[in-house]
């Protein structure tokens, strides 16, 4: 049952963040690439007529793993307490920016709420990046001093960053190199991801130019990528373990190589949804490489004291489990519906449908 939940779970963090994902990146785009008012609105459009149904996904995800492995949920929450505060106040002002820019038709507040939408969604794609980079690198479980844990072993605290900004540390922060690193990654990711959807959605009248620009992002990924790997490789030396020891996990690492390859060819692409599936395609292979290369690891430790979180000592009695499977379906089944009728009703170009007024 516990692995049956990981993979759920783990399969509704992907769909969040490939629909909420070009929330992001629609912001990333319209913050710095929309200049003509027509552009703004429209592409504001296109994150605002979407936003809350994709959100749904990430609560979705917060319940089945407060359900499912209660002690990984309660030790992530409390130990990354200030960058998930800092998460609440951007999900929230990149929502009213949304929902308040068209409330009247002042310019200068028109310009609060731009900025308010485009800064918050980058903001979201770094953290989001920097959390799975922690999820990656690890953390001091046990707030180990002097070989000495503080507290349980389940439990940590990290600062916004450590004094020697280091991911080697024995004491590290949630910011260091090489979280901002997996931050870059994520914002390149999913404004490549919005830039996609905009011109899937839409008749901006800068989609033709977007193409070029994820075609340069998209080079840009690539040397990132490479470099990840190989600092990756520097932190942990065994991440590819799990690769040699079960060849058919590579089918991950493909699926992303496919999108990063596809997305070369951009230009020649002639059916916009093409490219949205590709830039699909990459996040759900990082995010599915990333937690392959850890199981059944969900948190890692950086010190020798303390065991790592796995899916096995932090899950809830099987009792628990099985009970929740069949709310957990029904929930699954209405969710589902729920996107299904969205889409359908919203589907094709947005332009002329009415949202904000």
């Amino acid at each position: 049952m516990e692995l049956f939940w990981y993979i759920a779970i783990a399969i509704v963090l992907a769909v969040f963040f490939i629909l909420d994902g070009y929330d992001f990146g629609t912001g990333i785009i319209h913050l710095f690439l929309a200049k003509k008012e027509k552009d703004k609105e429209v592409i504001a459009k296109s994150a605002g007529l979407f936003w809350d149904s994709n959100e749904v996904w990430l609560v979705a995800a917060g319940g089945m793993l407060f359900m499912a492995f209660p002690t990984f949920y309660a030790s992530v929450f409390s130990g990354f307490y200030l960058p998930l505060i800092l998460v609440l106040w951007l999900i929230i002002f990149r929502a009213i920016g949304l929902e308040l820019r068209s409330q009247f038709k002042f310019q200068m507040w028109k310009d609060i709420w731009d900025v308010s939408f485009g800064v918050s969604s980058l903001l979201l794609a770094l953290f989001f990046g920097i959390a799975l980079g922690n999820i990656v690198r690890g953390v001091n479980l046990g707030g180990v001093e002097k070989g000495v844990s503080v507290y349980e072993g389940h439990y940590f605290f990290l600062p916004l960053w450590d004094s020697s900004f280091s991911p080697l540390s024995k004491t590290p922060g949630v910011i260091d190199w090489f979280t901002i690193v997996i931050g870059i990654i994520s914002v390149i990711t999913l404004a490549i991801h919005g830039a996609n959807w905009i011109v899937l959605k839409t008749n901006s009248t800068i989609n033709t130019k977007l193409k070029k620009v994820v075609f340069n992002l998209n080079s840009i990924l690539a040397v990132f990528t490479i470099f990840s790997l190989v600092i990756w490789q520097i932190i942990n030396p065994n991440s590819l373990n799990n690769f040699i020891d079960n060849p058919y996990l590579m089918v991950f690492p493909i699926i992303y190589l496919t999108g990063l390859i596809g997305l070369f060819f951009i230009k020649k692409i002639r059916k916009d949804i093409y490219s949205f599936i590709l830039s699909c395609l990459l996040i759900i292979g990082g995010i599915t490489s990333s937690l392959a290369s850890l199981f059944p690891v969900l948190l890692p430790s950086v010190n020798a004291v303390n065991d790592p979180l796995t899916i096995y000592n932090t899950s809830a009695p099987e009792y628990g489990l099985s009970v929740a499977l069949n709310w957990g379906i029904i929930g699954f089944i209405l969710i589902s519906i729920y996107l299904i009728i969205q889409k359908r009703l919203l589907g094709g170009k947005i332009d002329a449908m009415d949202y904000g007024h």
